[in-house]
């Protein structure tokens, strides 16, 4: 296997090349070593025999899609800060002990009640998003409901 950084000598370009396309001139060269990084990790476990420039524009695909969604969620400047939530729908507006008995559900009941309840998502949604079929996150829900019921009446929670 010949050394890495003549690896690094041979496919740079294509590397680069590849990042640019995918995530533009600004944030190639982050992909670009994040590419590396990874491939300098996994050299010694590759195949003698494999299609090295493949396997790195491979990686270099992943890589630049990474960065594409790291910056999706990356905060945008804005002229005017967001006017904040109005009282009942914050976590931080007294009712602490709710929010810990949601969070003290388990994993699936906490984010079937989260996407249906709160979100307003149908349950085929929900079950997109947290894996099974739509009744199985409609009972998941209706027992974290259930589960929260037990800890407060209705009166007392006011969704």
């Amino acid at each position: 296997m010949e050394p890495f950084e003549r690896v690094v000598e041979q496919h740079g370009a294509t590397v680069l090349r590849v990042c640019r396309a995918v995530v533009g001139e600004h944030a190639a060269e982050d992909a670009w070593s994040e590419t590396f990084l990874a491939a300098l990790t996994a050299y010694p476990r590759l195949r003698p025999g494999s299609d090295v420039r493949a396997w790195l524009v491979t990686i270099a695909h992943r890589k630049a899609v990474d960065v594409l969604r790291a910056r999706s969620r990356s905060a945008v400047p804005v002229a005017e800060p967001p006017e904040p939530p109005p009282s009942g729908e914050h976590p931080g507006d007294g009712r602490a002990e709710v929010w810990r008995a949601v969070a003290a559900l388990p994993p699936k009941q906490r984010q079937c009640v989260a996407y249906h309840h709160v979100g307003g998502l149908p349950y085929d949604e929900v079950a997109a998003l947290v894996g099974g079929t739509p009744a199985a996150a409609r009972r998941a829900a209706a027992d974290g409901i259930a589960a929260l019921r037990r800890t407060w009446t209705t009166t007392e929670v006011d969704w």
